[in-house]
């Protein structure tokens, strides 16, 4: 008899004892998320997007144009209904915050107590494109100073909460609020734009420090737009290439990167002191800092060279976009955002969008979630909410009526095959708990 012989004879199948926890066979990553603490975050969201439009006389509110605050409590058992445990969800700030020191948290206080009775992890986005009409609008040097107070007290009117992302696509609120014309002061300058971006950037950083003062191991996701324009000229335009260096330009100032010079001169021509710049140069904001960054195919655009602006959908894709902010950054990353607004094709760009999201892994870079924004349907998207047509967009998991569409069944699919991974392969080393290590394969 030999060796392997007496061993099956002694412990059955002849394998290591112990590797129903891990070991030489490990745990192939499968089964719905767990929510372990090195586990990846899968996650959805609520669009909750609140703007005004035409002069700051009509506020799109998605919460309520969508159903939300009728159906808040379908909605929410729609997420566990998923099998997910991660939830980007956006208190309506314009609402809530009535003035100085004046809050309203009816709505707030009940959808947060069943966030918590369903055991759902917030990541609570304190601020979605618009501010409290009292507040006006971005170009406001007081924001700041009335943000940090609201979220001091988010903070601590719900001390469970860990998530946040103070500020959303600070860039792209700026951009659209202060150059494009569209949203809030509707302004179309450079001033404008770097005025809006000054001070939401500053504004996130404020709460961030409010937060932290109460939450020392607050999970700042700082979900921002990932964005490239494609110029199909043998000559690129100074316009473009500086665009493509404005897209940073919200991160920098947030994680104390230094901008180029031509960045720089732009701001400085455009309304921020040398003693802001210092300010802001000074370091990260505390906590734990994850880069969000958020990819949708009408992110990245190809400028024909008669100067017409096209979607080109993913020539690059979220892979190489978001390479290049880690890259400049180091930061861990999530995919924090992705849709489509065509039913039938949302399958596929799932599957796609994890595709990318499995190869930065293997590439070594820390990703630590992937989002499907949102468990609804959207309206009036196609125009950026700048027309009112209450124009459906199916990019969600569900439409309005919470019936699932195509995507949903594919994204649950996607949580059997991988919920169980880790935030990078073997993740359980990078953080020792009381539970059995369970080593994952590299997928």
């Amino acid at each position: 008899m030999d060796f392997l012989q007496h061993i099956k004879k002694r412990f059955g199948d002849g394998e290591y004892d112990g590797d129903q926890f891990g070991g030489s066979s490990g745990h192939n990553g499968n089964g719905l998320p767990d929510g372990n603490p090195s586990s990846f975050m899968f996650a959805t969201g609520i669009e909750c997007s609140y703007p005004t439009i035409k002069n700051g006389k009509v506020r799109r509110d998605q919460l309520r144009e969508c159903g939300h605050y009728d159906r808040w409590k379908e909605d929410l058992h729609l997420v566990r209904e998923m099998g997910l445990k991660v939830l980007r969800y956006g208190l309506p700030y314009y609402s809530i915050h009535e003035g100085p020191g004046k809050f309203n948290w009816e709505f707030a206080d009940v959808v947060m107590a069943e966030i918590k009775r369903l055991k759902i992890t917030p990541i609570l986005d304190l601020m979605h494109f618009g501010v409290p009409d009292w507040i006006g609008n971005f170009q406001n040097p007081e924001l700041p100073v009335h943000f940090a107070d609201y979220c001091r007290a988010v903070a601590e009117r719900y001390p469970w909460v860990r998530y946040y992302t103070p500020v959303n696509e600070i860039y792209v609120t700026a951009r659209i609020s202060g150059r494009d014309g569209v949203w809030n002061e509707q302004l179309k300058t450079d001033k404008g734009f770097i005025m809006a971006l000054k001070h939401c950037t500053a504004a996130s950083i404020m709460g961030n420090q409010q937060i932290a003062s109460l939450r020392p191991d607050c999970v700042i996701v700082q979900s921002e737009s990932a964005e490239y324009t494609h110029e199909l000229c043998a000559t690129p335009s100074p316009q473009t290439a500086l665009e493509n260096e404005l897209r940073f330009l919200s991160l920098d100032l947030l994680y104390a990167r230094a901008p180029s010079a031509t960045v720089l001169m732009y701001m400085m021509d455009n309304g921020l002191t040398r003693a802001e710049y210092d300010w802001f140069m000074k370091g990260k904001p505390p906590g734990y800092q994850i880069m969000g960054n958020d990819y949708y195919g009408r992110n990245e655009r190809i400028k024909l060279p008669d100067g017409s602006m096209h979607h080109s959908m993913d020539v690059m894709g979220w892979y190489q976009i978001t390479k290049e902010y880690y890259d400049r950054y180091h930061m861990p990353v999530m995919h924090t955002e992705t849709n489509v607004f065509e039913a039938e094709h949302a399958p596929m760009w799932l599957w796609k969008q994890w595709i990318n999201v499995m190869q930065m892994r293997r590439d070594g870079v820390p990703v630590l979630g992937f989002t499907w924004y949102s468990l609804i349907d959207q309206i009036d998207w196609d125009t950026q909410l700048s027309e009112q047509n209450n124009r459906v967009q199916p990019c969600g998991l569900y439409d309005l009526d919470r019936k699932p569409r195509p995507v949903a069944q594919a994204y649950k699919d996607l949580l059997k095959e991988f919920g169980q991974i880790t935030i990078v392969p073997y993740g359980e080393m990078l953080e020792m708990t009381d539970q059995p290590a369970r080593l994952k394969t590299q997928v």
